[in-house]
């Protein structure tokens, strides 16, 4: 069964990949240092696809309205956002019960 333990941390990790994909950009178009990007694209994607499934769902479970649900999902497009979703209080609720 799908936890919200197991939600936050992919949250947490997509969002770190996300920030490190971030500074493999930089670097890449800085330094002309491709290598970290390659690498770091491909995880972030499927980390990114990752976060969206688990959240679909969770939806039911955690009894997200359609604005929760929209906030979480906005919050894997923003840099770091997914660190935020972990701080949720009705997931922090959750991992005890989970």
């Amino acid at each position: 069964m799908l936890t919200a333990r197991a939600f936050r941390t992919v949250a947490v990790v997509e969002a770190v990949s996300w920030l490190a994909l971030i500074v493999a950009t930089v670097v890449k178009y800085s330094a002309d240092a491709p290598l970290g990007v390659k690498i770091l694209g491909p995880i972030h994607g499927a980390l990114f696809i990752g976060y969206v499934l688990l959240a679909l769902q969770l939806r039911a479970p955690m009894r997200w309205s359609a604005g929760t649900f929209l906030i979480v999902l906005i919050d894997a497009v923003v840099p770091g956002g997914g660190l935020l979703v972990a701080r949720r209080p009705d997931l922090q609720a959750r991992q005890a019960a989970a």
